[in-house]
């Protein structure tokens, strides 16, 4: 059996500081790496990496290294990794404790790279910013002011603040002159917490939207902890720009995206860099997502600006890889690699684009392994078995999908913790598998096979086809074979978060400035 190669923090520390390609792999789930990691550390864990790698790290020849923290996932992952094809994997050296025993910056949350950014430029620019009371001041008074709300539009449904028009970050720019045409209306920009709002406040400042613009400090949780009520359910959106005002947004995000040194592609350029063999080119479609649907460029990825920049390390793992942005607009890529070039990346729009050249439909497919061999039932099979109590159900979805509705007497599992979780699952004469749509479902059969000696089939389809076929379900954590590690929880998302978690959260995001200092590896600057 070969030996492993391990990769130090020092060899790790020095490849990050020459900006040279790595991807730093944590397999472990998205709670315990939410606790302690590595700034540029990519949370792909172990219980989905093959549904996720090959968008995440596409050149199969990247030096990955990966880590845990002594859970034994890593060396799993190894083996993986190189069934998948990826010819230079590695172990941190020490894992997690060889990093921290090293001297290496461990960091909390999640997304921590745009996090800390964001806390740098409000350092460096002074980035302006209102209280929730001065907020809400202005809007009892009936105040000249439009507040934008720079989240996705799922978060803004969930919460938001009063009178608030949900305009995710890129289209910031875009849109801002729409929406308050007259220079004297002041512009609030809000987001859960304060990346977003700082990152869309400075947006429009650097674009020279004439308007006063300032950020609601420390967003939704601010807002909620100064005991002002949020609205729920609401559907304001931003609507289409002039062509006057995107002519003036697209001047100034050009230059904007001129003076962070923003590189200018063609379409023979992207084409050369997508066929290099020694380099990582990330093609990245900045609009919205209903728009990417209706017709964009083949190979590209659906990533809406504001949330690319807020979640790099979600798409592009590959630290210092080359990361090509469009839109049809001349707005949205360039003000987003503006902020992209910022954080380090080499970035670049392509700026030859027709619309002939959108020719591709629908919505971004995953590229994924091909499909392992199972045999499959339908949902009404699958319900019949169960009258007869010797078969049990084990469900690979997201915990949060499981509470919401699944199957009866089925069992919530983390396929990276398979072992454990069967051991908590009674005996049973056969096992069905299921998810979603059965896709990450389909990967456990073959384990649980050889873990139990049992027969192993997949449901058809997955939960989806239980629920088309209208079949009973139940809600709840009634069957956990496994703990609710597989997604944390975030002090800045939902309606039901205790004040001293948001209050923390804010305390940990005024820190992280020295803690970049502190780790030395960033690379960022701030115009």
């Amino acid at each position: 059996m070969s030996t492993v190669p391990t990769r130090s923090f020092a060899q790790i520390h020095q490849a990050l500081l020459d900006h040279e390609e790595l991807a730093l792999v944590d397999v472990r789930e998205e709670a315990p790496f939410a606790e302690a990691h590595p700034l540029f550390a990519a949370n792909i864990p172990l219980s989905k990496l093959e549904l996720e790698v090959y968008s995440r790290i596409p050149r199969r020849d990247t030096a990955v290294t990966v880590y845990d923290n002594g859970e034994g996932l890593a060396n799993i992952a190894v083996q993986r990794l190189q069934a998948l094809g990826y010819t230079q994997v590695s172990l941190l050296e020490g894992g997690l404790d060889g990093w921290r025993s090293a001297g290496g910056e461990l960091f909390i949350d999640v997304n921590v790279p745009s996090k800390a950014f964001g806390e740098l430029v409000e350092s460096q620019r002074h980035t302006p910013s209102l209280a929730a009371e001065e907020v809400q001041a202005l809007l009892d008074n009936e105040a000249d002011v439009v507040v934008l709300d720079a989240r996705r539009f799922d978060e803004y449904q969930t919460m938001s603040i009063p009178s608030s028009i949900s305009v995710p970050g890129a289209e910031l720019v875009l849109r801002a002159r729409e929406l308050a045409p007259d220079p004297a209306t002041r512009i609030i920009v809000n987001c859960a917490g304060r990346t977003r709002s700082i990152i869309g406040t400075q947006s429009l400042i650097n674009a020279g939207i004439p308007n006063p613009v300032s950020a609601l400090r420390n967003g939704t949780i601010g807002w909620t902890l100064a005991g002002q009520t949020l609205q729920h359910g609401q559907s304001r959106r931003f609507l289409p720009t002039g062509e006057e005002h995107r002519q003036v947004a697209a001047q100034e995000a050009r230059r904007v995206a001129d003076k962070t040194r923003v590189g200018r592609a063609t379409l023979a350029d992207l084409s050369r860099w997508q066929q290099e063999s020694a380099r990582t080119t990330y093609l990245f479609d900045v609009r919205t997502p209903e728009e990417f649907e209706t017709g964009h460029l083949p190979s590209a990825r659906s990533t809406p600006g504001g949330q690319l920049v807020q979640e790099t390390d979600h798409v592009a793992s590959v630290r210092g890889a080359r990361l090509v942005l469009v839109d049809d607009d001349g707005v949205r890529a360039n003000m987003s690699a503006s902020w992209l070039a910022q954080l380090g990346w080499e970035a670049f729009v392509v700026d030859d684009l027709q619309p002939a050249h959108f020719s591709e439909q629908g919505a971004w497919q995953a590229p994924v392994p091909a499909a392992q061999q199972a045999e499959v039932i339908s949902p009404q099979t699958l319900a019949e078995w169960l009258t007869h109590g010797d078969t049990a159900v084990l469900d690979f979805t997201s915990s949060a999908n499981y509470v919401k509705r699944h199957i009866p007497g089925a069992w919530w599992a983390l396929r990276g913790q398979l072992a454990q979780a069967l051991s908590n699952v009674p005996a049973a004469q056969r096992y069905v598998l299921t998810c979603g749509s059965s896709q990450l479902a389909r990967l456990a059969v073959a384990e649980v096979e050889a873990i139990t000696g049992k027969q192993v089939f997949l449901l058809r389809d997955g939960t989806a086809s239980w629920i088309a076929a209208q079949l009973p379900l139940e809600d709840g954590e009634s069957h956990l074979a496994s703990p609710r590690i597989d997604r944390y929880r975030r002090p800045y998302e939902g309606t039901d978060n205790p004040r001293e978690a948001m209050q923390a959260y804010l305390d940990w995001e005024f820190g992280l400035v020295d803690q970049l200092a502190r780790d030395g590896t960033h690379g960022f600057f701030v115009i």
